[in-house]
């Protein structure tokens, strides 16, 4: 089994890994125990945001210099999920998780401590992204991801963090000549298709839709279809899903824990005092970083009063978004590096979305969650 630790590091931009490299040579961590890493970059989150590959890009060259590999080779053994987007006071930085074979004392304690495991799809062709293909390859990709972090039951799983591809209108050109016809010809819509199609899958996998609810026709359409625990994050960068898998596990030996809750609309604050309260936590010292889904409620009210999020012309509303739940969120924990993505399809009711909460388990409750 296994033993994660985690490290919150600030960035200068979206190439800095200088953070990362500090810890490397300290010796406060390993490069061959890294598992995944989460980072918010500071573009504008949409198609083309290059801020993802580039730090992306940072951090495999970074990670390949101390493993003897290539970044590109890094890239097929580390998850790397970043999402554009730092609007308002939310702070640009990554998030690092290591994992190592577990202490056996501490795993025989009983107690459910934090697991992660990661697994890829294939990659995707342009006419299968936003349908049924990517929906069952994520389902399984959940799954093997479950496997991978030694969770065996669903209700276990406190956060799946996706990265899913988009696409480009290069891309469906392509598609086009082949005589294939993609689920939207709009780059930008193209990123709620195939977020949505994901989050469908983590359902899926999850238990929380069943497969008969699950089709094509579906996505974007049958809102009352989600998960309560899926995050994903469209980007160019990559033409497979990405899976990040957080859980808890008897078997698992860290001094970490999590818990999650749903936010129902941008401003529910107190889905995060939720899931801190989940962990026992009574202040906020021992919280290691938060995660959450934002989104601006598309009937365009949020609690009785309208919002102007959906026809602002001038900013998208998914960058609205990220900027109100960030400043919620934010204002709980008293921090801004917290990791905040916008476009919840399918990702919690709508208008809402799920967060997590990271915490040192002797800072929180007996045990945790």
């Amino acid at each position: 089994m296994h033993h994660i630790d985690a490290f919150r590091i600030p960035c200068s931009g979206p190439g800095d890994a200088t953070g990362l490299q500090d810890l490397l040579s300290r010796g406060v961590l390993a490069a061959a125990d890294i598992v995944a890493v989460m980072g918010k970059t500071e573009g504008n989150g949409c198609v083309n945001d290059f801020t993802r590959e580039y730090a992306t890009s940072a951090l495999a060259q970074c990670l390949g210099g101390w493993l003897g590999m290539a970044p590109q080779d890094v890239q097929r053994r580390v998850a790397f999920v970043m999402s554009g987007g730092t609007e308002g006071v939310l702070s640009p930085h990554w998030t690092v998780f290591t994992r190592r074979a577990a202490q056996p004392h501490r795993a025989a304690s009983g107690d459910k401590r934090l697991t992660i495991g990661i697994a890829f799809t294939r990659d995707f062709l342009s006419e299968e992204i936003g349908r049924m293909p990517q929906i069952e390859a994520t389902a399984a990709a959940v799954a093997q991801a479950m496997r991978d972090g030694g969770i065996d039951d669903a209700s276990d799983v406190h956060f799946v963090q996706v990265k899913c591809p988009l696409l480009t209108s290069a891309q469906m050109a392509q598609a086009r000549a082949r005589g294939a016809v993609t689920v939207t010809a709009d780059t930008y819509e193209s990123m709620a298709y195939s977020r949505g199609a994901s989050a469908l899958g983590v359902a899926l996998a999850t238990g929380e839709v069943d497969a008969a609810q699950v089709g094509d026709a579906v996505v974007l359409r049958q809102w009352q279809l989600y998960s309560s625990v899926a995050s994903v994050s469209a980007g160019i960068e990559l033409d497979h899903n990405v899976v990040i898998v957080m859980g808890m596990s008897a078997r698992a030996s860290s001094d970490l824990v999590v818990a999650h809750a749903v936010m129902a609309d941008v401003i529910d604050a107190g889905a995060v005092r939720s899931a801190m309260t989940a962990l026992g936590l009574s202040q906020t010292d021992g919280i290691v970083n938060v995660f959450a889904k934002a989104e601006a409620s598309p009937d365009g009210v949020v609690r009785g009063q309208r919002h102007t999020m959906l026809v602002d012309s001038d900013i998208h509303s998914t960058r609205h978004a990220r900027a109100a739940a960030g400043a919620v969120v934010a204002s709980v924990v008293g921090n801004g590096m917290v990791y905040v993505s916008g476009g919840a399809e399918h990702q919690g009711p709508p208008g809402g979305g799920p967060v997590a909460v990271i915490a040192r388990a002797h800072q929180a409750g007996e045990g945790g969650a």
